[in-house]
């Protein structure tokens, strides 16, 4: 794939008038408190700029959302307790009669977003500053569906692979109580923030003003995947363009800029082959803010514009890539002078061409913090026994600023859902996270471990390959970003080891104050490209895959094949035929092939676990001994499951399978799964346990 120069000079002008329209809109705070306006807040829907000042105390982004109430943390102890529970869909603060409580906040604060995997027509009441009516009283699905003002603007509200996502900011002066009745759905959060006592804000209703509502109509276009990236224009604005040679292991000086400023764009092309996954982690970007001996942002060139391995186009807000190149519009202040390097650890010279954008600051310099951009793989894992078993760490950093956002890649050679994981966030030395999730898709905005590709202005899907391969997701917290003064860690469960092998590698983004350092060091080439290697398949010798064969009939039910690769290297093929949603009754028939005449023993491997039935197994309409009771607490294999000797004639035979019942400990599912059949000749056969002595073993 050839990468070529991004249009530095394509026509922007409506776009750009949007973007200077919402950046004014602010209201100016020379004395007293601060005071913010509908359109102020929305205004910073599309500001690039704030994510770079400085918190000031009092100033939190926390989450309320249905995480599984099971985890705590034990203060008595100092211990975390079921930190792994994952029944995430239906947590709620309390009961009230015939409401569920969602959430309570002590206002001034304003809801930035609101998400959900399955919102359904139950309503979901937002009560603000005391009022006894809603504010907001709409079926959950409302909040998403475009049908209700002003939860309309496509850029704001929107469903990605299943995930529901709402950005329209809800701001009280005082508190906010959200309610839920009726069959609402599962799975959600409402993320916020807070501001300092005495932060005067707008108490919101859905009736917005014809102005309010024209600026959410502009933040709607800005925010589009056509307005996307686009960069805006500054007063004093430079562009530089430079293209510079790289030779196999040499760093070269990009630019160099003197005085007060700040870069608001990098536009980078280079030639990278389509498939070439190796080139943009060879490559390297160093910044370096006020002459600092070690780098404030380093990362893989291709890491740094939000999605890895290779090239893999999207737009977003503050990132992309698109059929020019590479883009970036964070926005990276610095008082004295910035340096931009680039590393060739690679064994051939490549050849960059960078356009560099920079401006006057807007804001005192002492209000900014540095922009910080580090890549990493498994750097800072919790030191705490339990939380190291299932949290992986993201950023881990002291000092002041707000995390902004954040690409992970993942490597799932095995295929099968990879994530389950919440995030958490643990904001200055918190011991319980202010903010606690549903789901690793669930925080990059989408649900149910859907593989579907999209792209939206704050997170995007960019590599999936039906979640097995890599994996790329983003996303980035411009309204939402997490404020700290102390210190930061935010932590991703990552349920799967690194010998299966699911291997995560993070770019991470935020600001932090002048002069305060982050952990994070280099990372070394060999580390940085090569552990994708492939993995070979397990499969038993002479087995027929039970999803391949043909399905002849079914009375009920859905048939599928199902990835088993997480549970270990048991099932041939990593696969299984999967009926669920089956009833007592309910038959399924499967084509069974002879290839040739003669006795055979039939063997068979099944899938046991706590939502499975009991089955009764046929050959051409004969009973194969009793039924089978594939109750197990956990997902395990059978092992071979010896069904007796049949003399076989050549071709299709039926296997059936029918729906007798459940233990009673089982969750009345009934499913069924078949890894594998296996026809063995009488005369190689070997000595294998009866099905009833396989079957009736203590899993």
């Amino acid at each position: 794939m050839e990468i070529t120069s991004r249009n530095a000079t394509r026509s922007l002008c409506i776009r750009i008038g949007c973007v200077l329209a919402l950046s004014l809109t602010a209201t100016a705070q020379t004395s007293g408190p601060l005071r913010l306006t509908y359109i102020d807040l929305v205004s910073r829907l599309t500001d690039l700029e704030y994510p770079a000042t400085l918190p000031v105390p009092g100033e939190k982004c926390l989450q309320w959302s249905s995480w599984d109430r099971a985890s705590r943390y034990d203060e008595a102890a100092g211990k975390y307790v079921k930190w792994d529970a994952n029944g995430d869909g239906n947590g709620i603060i309390r009961k009230e009669g015939d409401e569920l409580v969602f959430a309570e906040i002590e206002g001034p604060a304003v809801i930035w977003r609101i998400w959900s995997a399955l919102a359904k027509e139950g309503h979901v009441k937002i009560y603000l500053d005391g009022q006894a009516e809603p504010a907001v009283d709409l079926p959950f699905i409302g909040y998403f569906n475009r049908e209700n003002t002003p939860f309309v603007f496509p850029a704001l509200v929107h469903e990605a692979a299943r995930g529901q996502n709402c950005y329209v900011p809800i701001p009280f002066q005082k508190s906010c109580k959200i309610t839920a009745s009726g069959d609402w759905g599962a799975y959600y959060h409402f993320t916020y923030t807070t501001y300092p006592k005495g932060t005067i804000l707008p108490t919101f209703t859905r009736k917005l003003t014809e102005e309010e509502l024209h600026a959410l109509d502009r933040a709607n276009t800005v925010l589009s995947p056509k307005g996307a990236g686009i960069e805006s224009r500054r007063k004093g604005q430079l562009k530089m363009t430079e293209a510079v040679k790289v030779a196999p292991g040499k760093t070269v000086t990009v630019a160099r800029i003197e005085g007060e400023r700040a870069i608001s764009g990098i536009d980078v092309s280079l030639p990278v082959a389509e498939g070439d996954l190796d080139t943009l982690r060879d490559l390297t970007l160093h910044m370096y803010w006020d002459g600092q001996s070690q780098p404030s942002v380093w990362s893989p060139l291709g890491d740094f514009f939000g999605t890895a391995p290779g090239v893999n186009k999207y737009e977003s807000f503050p990132l992309g890539v698109t059929d020019s190149g590479f883009f970036s519009r964070w926005y990276m202040p610095f008082q004295k002078g910035a340096e931009i390097k680039v590393t060739n650890d690679g064994d051939k010279p490549q050849t960059i061409r960078f356009i560099i954008t920079h401006a006057p600051l807007t804001k005192p310099i002492d209000t900014l913090g540095r922009f910080h951009a580090k890549w990493h793989r498994d750097a800072f894992l919790p030191d705490d026994p339990e939380r190291r078993k299932i949290d992986w760490t993201m950023l881990k950093t002291e000092g002041r600023g707000r995390f902004c956002g954040v690409m992970l890649h993942v490597w799932n050679p095995r295929g099968g859902w990879w994530g389950e994981g919440d995030e958490k966030f643990f904001v200055d030395g918190e011991k319980f996270p202010s903010t606690f999730g549903t789901g690793s898709e669930d925080y990059f905005g989408y649900a149910w471990c859907n593989p579907t590709l999209f792209e939206n202005c704050y997170h995007n899907q960019t590599i999936s390959n039906n979640n097995k391969g890599h994996v790329s997701v983003n996303r980035w917290h411009l309204t939402d970003n997490v404020p700290f003064q102390n210190s930061f860690e935010a932590a991703i469960e990552k349920y799967y080891p690194n010998a299966k092998p699911t291997l995560y590698a993070a770019t991470v983004y935020w600001y932090q104050a002048a002069g305060q350092k982050d952990p994070y060091e280099p990372v070394a080439v060999d580390q940085r490209k090569g552990y994708w290697t492939p993995i070979e398949t397990f499969k038993i010798k002479g087995a027929i895959e039970g999803e391949a064969l043909p399905i002849l009939s079914k009375t009920g039910g859905n048939t599928t094949t199902q990835d088993m690769s997480g549970w270990g290297e048991v099932w041939s093929n990593e696969a299984q035929l999967w009926w669920t949603e089956g009833k007592p009754g309910n038959t399924l028939e499967l084509g069974l092939p002879v290839e040739k005449a003669g006795t055979y023993r039939l063997l068979v491997q099944l899938t046991k676990a706590i939502d499975y039935g009991i089955v009764q197994l046929s050959l051409d309409d004969k009973q194969l001994g009793d039924p089978i009771d594939l109750y197990n607490d956990g997902v395990v294999a059978t092992g071979p499951v010896d069904l007796g000797t049949h003399e076989l004639s050549q071709g299709r035979h039926v296997l059936k399978v029918e729906i007798v019942g459940a233990n009673e400990k089982a969750v009345k599912s009934h499913m069924f799964g078949l890894d594998y059949v296996k026809l063995e000749s009488t005369a190689s056969s070997k000595e294998i346990p009866s099905a009833a002595a396989r079957v009736g073993a203590s899993f």
